[in-house]
């Protein structure tokens, strides 16, 4: 089951930690530095630009208290960080005005803001902050030449030198590499993120799979020693209700010790496939119209087909080698979940697509209530329900059987918006005497 165990707000929540650790290191580096310089020269420490950047290092740390007293009650955390991140960019704007502007070879410090924003919002919040950025020197750039700004070290006037085309040329190359830097620190972070969610996925599907296995040893046994009793107990009222002398309630009673055993046989038989579940025939086989065939059925069940509207979008000819019979038990168990999953109307979509690396998905998405994050890591977990009338082992048995075929169960959930769950399969060559249109 693909499941986060972290929502996107508590891994900006970490990740803003680190971020305001790292600004103080700065800003004490900063200050550092401004000293040895100041002392070293013999300057006056308040002297122009070495005052104004002392009390950009006040700012800073005022800054820094002020977003450590907000951190924990902020609740957008996302708008938290990039008004965080925007202000890093004009503080870093401040820097290379304070020491020289064109000349300032603090500009590259444009580029470490773009990095740590595409590590904390991915590419999306690193291409901002890369536009940001190349406004604000665009804007610092402008001024200076126009002779509106003057550094307070005097720097500005060996910016003035330049021409407009060299000027132009420093813009450009800024601002290139600071989206070129957007894009690629985005894309690494965005296949990290991949890369992360999917060993959570594995993660959790191994820890899943090894509960099951021990689970599934201790019910193989329960459910022998319940089995035996039971067809004793169904074999000898059935001897008794031939036996004896007709009575009305004696064979009303027996009928409910009859029909309960029945359903208790029919509980443990579901048990039984969980702890163990048969191999199957394989075949290959056209997977659109095993599920085309499936959806069909399930369109004319009384018990949904007035309030739910099944949508099919399926690619052709997509071959599958498994048992037919555990197919239909896949897709029957999720659609009917699906389906219990919207009180009153709603829709449920199943498709059925090709993946690259000769592979296919199979994915039904419904408009139900959704499950929430604490119901969420136990749904495959046998007997574990939230209907009165479940039985807790349909997801399970699904969950065993695509084990049987090196698949997994991956959930997406909303709450009060619905739920997708997909699975993957691979991919059987057509049969030799299969002519496609």
């Amino acid at each position: 089951m693909g499941t986060s165990l972290e929502s996107p707000d508590e891994e900006i929540f970490q990740r803003l930690k680190w971020l305001m650790l790292a600004r103080v290191f700065f800003t004490i580096l900063l200050l550092g530095s401004t000293i040895y310089v100041t002392f070293s020269r013999g300057s006056d420490a308040f002297a122009p630009p070495f005052g104004v950047l002392y009390l950009l290092i006040i700012i800073i740390f005022f800054l820094s208290f002020i977003y450590a007293t907000a951190f924990r009650r902020v609740r957008r955390k996302t708008l938290f960080t990039y008004f965080q991140l925007v202000v890093d960019t004009f503080i870093v704007t401040m820097i290379i005005y304070l020491t020289g502007g064109l000349i300032s070879f603090f500009s590259f410090l444009y580029l470490v803001v773009i990095i740590y924003a595409s590590m904390i919002l991915f590419m999306r919040g690193g291409l901002a902050i890369a536009a940001s950025s190349s406004i604000q020197y665009a804007i610092l750039l402008w001024l200076e030449s126009k002779g509106y700004l003057t550094s307070p070290g005097g720097y500005a006037e060996a910016a003035l030198v330049y021409e407009s085309g060299r000027i132009i040329f420093k813009l450009a190359i800024t601002t290139a590499g600071c989206f070129a830097v957007a894009v690629l620190s985005g894309f690494l972070a965005e296949q990290n993120r991949k890369t992360r969610k999917e060993l959570r996925a594995m993660e959790a599907h191994i820890k899943r799979v090894e509960k099951m296995a021990s689970m599934g040893e201790m019910a193989a046994g329960l459910a022998h020693e319940i089995k035996n009793p039971l067809a004793s107990l169904s074999g000898s009222i059935q001897l008794l209700r031939e036996e004896l002398r007709y009575d009305p309630d004696q064979q009303r009673l027996m009928d409910i010790v009859l029909r309960e055993t029945d359903r208790l046989s029919n509980l443990v038989n579901s048990f039984l496939f969980f702890a163990r579940p048969p191999a199957g025939k394989l075949e290959i086989f056209n997977i659109s119209e095993a599920l085309n065939e499936i959806a069909s059925l399930f369109k004319q069940d009384n018990c949904y087909n007035e309030r739910i509207s099944l949508k099919v979008s399926l690619e052709p000819f997509l071959w599958v080698k498994m048992d037919q019979t555990h197919l239909r038990q896949i897709i029957w168990n999720l659609l009917m979940n699906a389906a219990e999953a919207i009180d009153d109307f709603g829709e449920i979509l199943l498709t059925a697509a090709a993946l690259k690396g000769e592979k296919l998905e199979v994915r039904i998405s419904d408009t139900g209530c959704g499950i929430s994050e604490e119901a969420l890591p136990l749904i495959f977990d046998p007997f574990y329900t939230t209907r009165p009338e479940g039985t807790g082992l349909g997801l399970s048995i699904v969950h065993r059987i695509l084990e049987t075929y090196g698949s997994r169960l991956d959930v997406e959930t909303t709450v009060g918006k619905g739920t997708s769950i997909s699975f993957v399969l691979q991919q059987a060559k057509a049969p030799a005497d299969f002519n496609s249109p």
